[in-house]
C-alpha cells in the first residue's frame, strides 16, 4: 500500500511533484530507491546524493593537531536538538573527537571500549552509560574516521554549530602554512557541494553505469534518435563529473575557477604542487531513519502497559 508518509518522502528526497511520485510509488510497489530511478528517468527529479533522508539529533566534532599531521571527525547522537547543545554532551563529543585522533582503533567497537581518554577509569561506553543516567536521553557514538598526513596538512571546518563536519587533507613536498588555511577553504566547499567522489578515478563504476543508462532512458523520452543519445550519455556523465568529483567542482569562493585550478595556482605560490589527497563529511543523522510515532498511539501503547 503506498502511504501519505511515503509520497512525503519520496517528495522531499526528489522535489518532483506529489501525483508523479504517487505513480512512480505504484510503478515500484513501493520501492523508494526505485521510485527515484523512475522520477529520474522522466526527468522528474534530481540526481540523487548520498545523503540520509531523516536526520536524527546529535553533533559532529572535528579534531586537528598543532601541526595539522593528523586530524579525527565523530558524530555523536543523541533524541532531541535540546541535549546537542547541552554542554556535558558537547564536551563528551569534543573528548572522543581528541581520542579519535590518537586511537588505534580501526572500528567504533573498537574505540569505545577503550579507556575516555578524561577520565581513564572508564571506557567510553561506560561514560556514555553514565550520561545517559544524568541527562535521561539515549545517546550513541555513531561513528569516526582519522587521517594522517606526512607532508601536507589537514584542515576541518564545522558548519551549523555542527550539523555538518569535514576533514580535508592536501598532500604537498614543501611545508608552507598556507596549506592549512587551503585544506580549510576546500573543506568549506566540501560542506556546501557534497560531492560524492574526491577525483574521477575514484566514481564507482556500477554507480556510473547506472548513471548511464538513467540518461539513455531520458534521452529516449524526451525523443531523441538513438544515433545521437549515446553523445548526449557521454556529454551528461561530464556533466556528473564536474557536479560530483571535488576537484572538478566548480570553486564557491571564486565560480570562474574550479578546485583543481585554484590549488594549481596556489601550488606557484607555494613552489611545489599541492594535491587534494582525502576528504570526509559527515551530516548529523544521516542515513539514519527516526522513528516517528503519533502522540495518542504512544499514550494508548504505554496505558496498555501498565
Amino acid at each position: 500500500m503506498i502511504t501519505a508518509q511515503m509520497v512525503k518522502e519520496l517528495r522531499e528526497m526528489t522535489g518532483a511533484g506529489m501525483m508523479d511520485c504517487k505513480k512512480a510509488l505504484s510503478e515500484s510497489n513501493g520501492d523508494i530507491e526505485k521510485a527515484v530511478e523512475i522520477l529520474r528517468e522522466k526527468g522528474l527529479a534530481a540526481a540523487a546524493k548520498k545523503a540520509g533522508r531523516i536526520a536524527a539529533e546529535g553533533i559532529v566534532k572535528t579534531y586537528v593537531s598543532e601541526d595539522g599531521k593528523v586530524a579525527s571527525i565523530v558524530e555523536v547522537n543523541c533524541e532531541t536538538d535540546f541535549v546537542a547543545v547541552n554542554e556535558d554532551f558537547v564536551t563528551f563529543a569534543d573528548n572522543v573527537a581528541k581520542q579519535a585522533a590518537q586511537t588505534n582503533a580501526n572500528t567504533i567497537e573498537e574505540l569505545v571500549a577503550e579507556k575516555y581518554i578524561a577520565d581513564e577509569s572508564k571506557t567510553v561506553t561506560e561514560t556514555v552509560t553514565g550520561l545517559i543516567a544524568k541527562i535521561g536521553e539515549n545517546m550513541a557514538v555513531r561513528r569516526f574516521q582519522k587521517l594522517t598526513v606526512e607532508q601536507g596538512a589537514i584542515s576541518s571546518y564545522i558548519h551549523g554549530g555542527g550539523r555538518i563536519g569535514v576533514l580535508v587533507k592536501l598532500e604537498c613536498e614543501k611545508e608552507s602554512e598556507l596549506l592549512k588555511e587551503l585544506a580549510k577553504d576546500v573543506a568549506m566547499q566540501v560542506a556546501a557541494t557534497n560531492p560524492l567522489f574526491l577525483n574521477r578515478e575514484a566514481v564507482d563504476n556500477e554507480a556510473l553505469e547506472k548513471e548511464k543508462e538513467i540518461y539513455r532512458v531520458q534521452a529516449l523520452n524526451e525523443g531523441k534518435p538513438e544515433k545521437i543519445v549515446e553523445k548526449m550519455v557521454v556529454g551528461r556523465i561530464q556533466k556528473y563529473y564536474k557536479e560530483n568529483c571535488l576537484v572538478e567542482q566548480v570553486y564557491v569562493k571564486d565560480p570562474d575557477t574550479t578546485v583543481e585550478k585554484y590549488l594549481q595556482a596556489k601550488s606557484k605560490e607555494i613552489g611545489a604542487p599541492i594535491k587534494v589527497a582525502a576528504f570526509v563529511r559527515f551530516e548529523k543523522g544521516e542515513g539514519i531513519e527516526k522513528k516517528e510515532e503519533n502522540f495518542a498511539e504512544e499514550v494508548a501503547k504505554q496505558m496498555q502497559s501498565k
